[in-house]
């Protein structure tokens, strides 16, 4: 039988910020996107030059409101952890640190404001709101296509080197350092920028049989950019449609994350954190008594 979780502050804490099964842990993760986005606008406004006086006061209180928010936010992630090395010190920890620091800085140091384009860091964070339950089947299974690409697209990737490598070498024997080419790793780079269709237009071929190499090169170009995708789509093909409800080897996999190391996507009618071993269940109010 499963525990029952306690009803100390902490836990209910930990249920709105860390959880997304729940209403409250939706709402939460929703205003969280929202405020996530703004202070990214408002990281990209700051910098357009010309605006009223007004409309930059506005983006500094507004800026304020929304880091004070997220300080509240990164405190309760610390005190509602078991282990909050593990949190402070995690990838997301660390980000969230990060994005909320340097409007504090910039208000003690002067100078410092440069600093504030860091903020734009909070969109990382958007990828864990994404953690609800109905992205995260999607997402292994992209998680699990791109692993399975590697060795295909390295092998690809390799040719392509190699493509480039002799393309380059031919055009820079056929056009010569009077075109531009002025020697083989920048014909290489031309070669490149040519048949990935970028096209820069800082180098071109001015002979017959060089502009022959150069159209030659551009209609790879379109077969090539097509590949990777072709590897990448095949692979997740194979990943086959997700099982049903009432499929025998059907397991869910929620947002439930351990009070105790942090981890997450835990089974439905998991008792026991699958990294840890702890109870998912249970938190140690260690501020009672």
């Amino acid at each position: 039988m499963k525990g029952i979780k306690n009803n100390n502050w902490r836990t209910k804490l930990h249920d709105i910020i860390y959880e997304a099964d729940t209403p409250i842990g939706k709402l939460f993760d929703i205003i969280l996107l929202a405020l996530i986005l703004l202070s990214v606008i408002f990281v990209m406004i700051e910098t357009i030059r010309g605006l009223p006086g007004w409309a930059y006061d506005l983006l500094y209180y507004g800026e304020w409101v929304i880091t004070i928010f997220f300080t509240f936010e990164y405190i309760a992630r610390i005190v509602t952890v078991k282990k909050p090395s593990k949190y402070i010190f995690s990838f997301y920890g660390i980000i969230d640190f990060l994005s909320t620091i340097p409007l504090y800085i910039s208000f003690i140091l002067a100078g410092s404001n440069v600093l504030l384009a860091v903020r734009a860091l909070r969109l990382l964070r958007v990828f864990r709101i994404l953690k609800i339950t109905r992205y995260i089947g999607e997402s292994n299974k992209l998680t699990k296509a791109l692993k399975d690409s590697r060795p295909k697209i390295f092998v690809f990737l390799f040719a392509v080197l190699i493509i480039s490598i002799i393309a380059g070498t031919l055009m820079y024997l056929i056009e010569g350092e009077e075109s531009g080419f002025k020697s083989i790793p920048v014909s290489v780079y031309w070669c490149i920028v040519t048949l990935t269709t970028v096209g820069f237009g800082d180098i071109a071929p001015v002979t017959p049989l060089g502009q022959l190499l150069a159209a030659i090169i551009m209609i790879m170009g379109y077969g090539i950019i097509a590949v990777p995708t072709g590897i990448v789509s095949a692979e997740y093909t194979k990943a086959g449609k997700p099982l049903q409800k009432d499929d025998p080897e059907y397991v869910h996999v929620n947002s439930q994350v351990c009070y105790h190391c942090g981890a997450a996507k835990h089974r439905d009618d998991a008792e026991f954190c699958h990294k840890c071993g702890n109870s998912l269940f249970e938190q140690e109010d260690e501020t009672s008594g």
